[in-house]
């Protein structure tokens, strides 16, 4: 790859941890093969990636827009300006960032920034997690110049001759797990003896999973199971009083997981929706896990996903009308059951894509040349 360096990469993508983490990830393998890239994010005003991407150690610029609801409401009356007035900002970061390469990872925050991009002529590469498409990734395909997918079959949303088969990015503190095994148990302060069930609703919670476990959380105390809950931001205070009376030896509540690796590491068995993310990140964990797909996405496309992996006997899957019967028992039987929690551990692995970020960045190595002029200078912004 030649260009004029330091290379320039803006990354945008937001509004659940199933955008922001891919894009982290790809800004991070970047950045380890060019320490001195310049990488800008671009997310939506108050929304997690403000937060995430800082932390991260990545400057983030905001953009006032927000997402179609799906009923008549005054965001959706607004979304037209929101739209037009994203779109010339977008153009003046990039006029001032002059990017060698701009990636989406999905959500309504790369729409703007992807569409000014495109537009100026900008090489420019989407990556999509899920089996369904997701809106403003359909609404882009035609435009970019390569696009990054992590299921077969994505040729009925996007143009056949841009896509790569690469796998969704992953952390990757999470490719070696059994090494921090005893490091994760002492992070939580668990009993090597005891099983340990780690519970994850996503980056924002779960309601039905965090009520089926509070519902049967005794039942896990006294089969001495210890619990690591990630219950999500607006949930967290109401369970964490609920559950503050119970014997704590054996509950760790947080809002959010920082240490993902250790909680994987402690883990021996998962309950999880069923995000393309959360997946494959399980895949690569390779953890034994009970999916709950969430029935409030597009196409029921967390259904696909978890099902791709039951039929493989690669996972167990509750349906979330049924979890407050079922999740709690089934939980259980999974955690003591060692030879059924070994077969879906070895099927599970089968699906991982450990290499999925190094790439993708290829991929986006591969258009770093088409910014370069005759002189060896980054394309000017049309």
């Amino acid at each position: 790859m030649t260009a004029t360096k330091p290379y320039r990469l803006i990354i945008s993508g937001g509004g659940t941890g199933g955008h922001i983490f891919p894009a982290l990830a790809i800004a991070n393998e970047f950045k380890r093969r060019y320490a001195d890239a310049e990488i800008l994010f671009v997310g939506a005003d108050g929304k997690m990636e403000m937060t995430k991407v800082p932390e991260a150690g990545y400057k983030i610029i905001g953009l006032w827009i927000s997402g179609l609801q799906r009923k008549l409401t005054i965001s959706n009356l607004s979304f037209p300006f929101k739209l037009v007035y994203s779109y010339f900002k977008a153009r003046s970061i990039l006029k001032k960032f002059k990017p060698h390469a701009v990636v989406g990872t999905g959500g309504y925050a790369s729409g703007p920034i992807m569409l000014a991009a495109t537009k100026s002529g900008i090489p420019s590469l989407i990556q999509e997690q899920n089996s369904y498409a997701g809106l403003t990734n359909k609404q882009l395909a035609q435009r970019v110049d390569s696009i990054c997918v992590a299921y077969a079959g994505m040729e009925k949303y996007f143009p056949a001759g841009k896509i790569k088969f690469t796998g969704n990015p992953v952390r990757k503190d999470i490719l070696d797990l059994d090494s921090k095994r005893e490091k994760a148990l002492g992070h939580f302060a668990f009993n090597s003896n005891d099983r340990t069930l780690l519970i994850l609703g996503g980056s924002l919670g779960a309601r039905t999973i965090n009520e089926s476990i509070l519902a049967g959380i005794d039942k896990l105390i006294d089969a001495h199971v210890q619990v690591i809950w990630q219950t999500g931001k607006l949930y967290y205070e109401g369970i964490k009083s609920q559950v503050e009376t119970k014997d704590l030896r054996r509950i760790r509540v947080v809002d959010f997981l920082k240490q993902m690796d250790l909680a994987y590491a402690a883990a021996d068995v998962v309950i999880s929706r069923a995000g393309a993310l959360a997946i494959s990140e399980l895949c690569i964990a390779k953890r034994p896990c009970i999916l709950v797909p969430s029935p409030n996405v597009a196409e029921d496309h967390q259904t696909k996903n978890a099902m791709a992996l039951v039929n493989e006997e690669a996972a167990l899957m509750v349906k979330d009308v049924r979890a407050s019967e079922l999740l709690v028992s089934e939980a259980l039987k999974l955690t003591y059951d060692g030879q059924l929690c070994d077969k879906l551990s070895t099927n599970i692995a089968k699906w991982a894509k450990p290499k999925a970020t190094e790439e993708i960045v290829d991929e986006i190595e591969k258009l770093i040349p088409i910014a370069i002029g005759i002189k060896n200078e980054v394309r000017a912004i049309r």
